[in-house]
């Protein structure tokens, strides 16, 4: 059956540049002459009937814009299938052909599932600012997100020296460390926690020794959000190890989300959203767009969802190199 309509939504956790993917869905498909409907609230949104019409009128002004303007909501309800089953009847009621979904894991396993369940001709597009999608370098909101860390980290940087203090900063990324070692090294730190790699008492031992002993009277240490192991963990544990250091913690929480998106995001976000419009149109299924060495591809949604040590070794070390 010939695509008509092509429905957008966004889903889990915002992140900056997901209008500027709206907005070049919306655009791209117009431009090829798609009806457009926008699903509010993700695919609760989808199984509560919250669709609306979009023209080009619709995303203007928006590419600057952080948030989603469309909203977004976690739906428990979407992991069932009853609750797929009402979404599917609301799609085929709002006479929607295929689906585009933006957003991160959680929205890709759920675009997967309801592509595999009801047929649904799905594309997704990866938006996160974790960086935790496999099948792109990068995915939207994550080099805005970057920045800012780095931005409140160098003021940190000021008030840590004054006080000759260790400053653990959290960071996003509970499951990816991709946002604490880069983060890191743009921020001049002197480590990086990260989930991938768990951190000791020796390991611990041996930063406060390099770091802090031999050069240095204040230190910043990036750690990546955990419930058990944050930065509150280690900063407690310093304070009992080493009660001859002055601790802090800073925890960034959601000002890492929030935002103008950088350019890179803007335009990343108009790349992928324009080449999910060009997916549909070749017919593709079940399968997400992503850039790779600067080039635009496909992957099944089954691979881009896969658990996957996505941390970069060379760049721990990296961190730990400069910060002699």
């Amino acid at each position: 059956m010939a695509v008509k309509t092509i429905g957008v939504l966004t889903s889990g956790g915002d992140a900056p540049g997901m209008n500027a993917a709206i907005r070049a869905v919306t655009r791209s498909a117009i431009a090829n002459g798609y009806n457009v409907k926008a699903i509010y609230h993700g695919y609760q949104g989808l199984i509560n009937g919250e669709i609306k019409d979009f023209t080009t009128e619709s995303v203007s002004g928006i590419i600057n814009r952080g948030g989603t303007i469309l909203r977004t909501a976690r739906c428990l309800d979407f992991h069932t299938k009853a609750g797929m089953r009402k979404a599917h009847k609301q799609l085929k009621a709002a006479g929607i052909d295929a689906l585009v979904c933006i957003g991160g894991n959680g929205t890709l396993t759920g675009a997967k599932c309801f592509a595999e369940e009801f047929g649904v001709q799905c594309v997704g597009v990866p938006a996160t600012i974790d960086n935790d999608i496999n099948g792109t370098d990068e995915t939207i909101g994550y080099d805005t997100t970057l920045n800012t860390i780095m931005e409140c980290v160098d003021k940190i940087h000021d008030t840590a020296a004054s006080h000759e203090r260790i400053f653990f900063v959290e960071v996003m990324g509970r499951d990816a460390g991709w946002l604490a070692q880069c983060s890191a090294i743009a921020a001049g730190a002197e480590a990086a926690i990260v989930p991938e790699r768990e951190t000791d008492v020796d390991q611990l031992a041996q930063y406060i020794e390099r770091g802090i002993r031999k050069s240095k009277n204040s230190s910043i240490v990036i750690v990546s959000e955990s419930p058990e192991c944050g930065a509150l963990h280690y900063a407690e544990r310093v304070k009992k190890e080493y009660p001859q250091f002055d601790v802090r913690v800073s925890i960034l929480g959601h000002m890492q989300r929030g935002g103008s998106p950088s350019a890179r995001d803007r335009i990343l976000a108009s790349a992928l959203g324009a080449f999910a419009v060009k997916a549909i149109k070749d017919g593709q299924h079940n399968v997400m767009v992503g850039m790779t060495n600067g080039v635009l591809g496909l992957v099944p949604l089954a691979k881009a969802i896969q658990v996957q040590d996505k941390s970069d070794k060379t760049l721990l070390y990296l961190v730990s190199t400069l910060s002699m």
